[in-house]
């Protein structure tokens, strides 16, 4: 028996508009773009896939301070890649959270940035820890 995630699957009210949000972000993280069909698309990286999908009844926008999905967290590779990715974030749809609490908002052993989209779907960038081999 193989473990580990699959895929998951995101609804979206607007697949385009969450194209262009997402399409920076995971082709910034190394995922590689696995597919499009009107109204979705997928990105992939090693064995798992995350699909983005329009809701076939929308109901109101995510709240990930509901019951659900709260957010999903990346590995970024070095604490300067996480730096890098969470000051570029801006000029592509996406909003730091916790900035006064930045970089160290989940402990002070743990380098990550959480930043939330125009839809309100929040990520987490976590860098490497040392022991994990830190990528340049």
């Amino acid at each position: 028996m193989s473990i580990g995630l699959h895929h998951v699957e995101i609804w979206v009210e607007d697949a385009e508009r969450a194209a262009a949000e997402w399409t920076w972000i995971l082709g910034r993280l190394g995922w590689t773009a696995d597919g499009a069909w009107p109204g979705g698309f997928s990105w992939r990286a090693g064995g798992v896939y995350l699909s983005f999908t329009e809701a076939p009844r929308q109901r109101g926008s995510h709240d990930r301070r509901r019951e659900g999905l709260n957010h999903l967290a990346f590995r970024a590779g070095s604490p300067h890649d996480v730096d890098r990715i969470v000051a570029e974030a801006p000029a592509h749809g996406w909003t730091p959270l916790y900035a006064e609490r930045y970089p160290h908002a989940g402990g002070p052993d743990h380098h990550a940035g959480w930043l939330e989209n125009g839809s309100g779907f929040k990520v987490e960038i976590v860098a490497d820890a040392p022991d994990e081999g830190v990528r340049g």
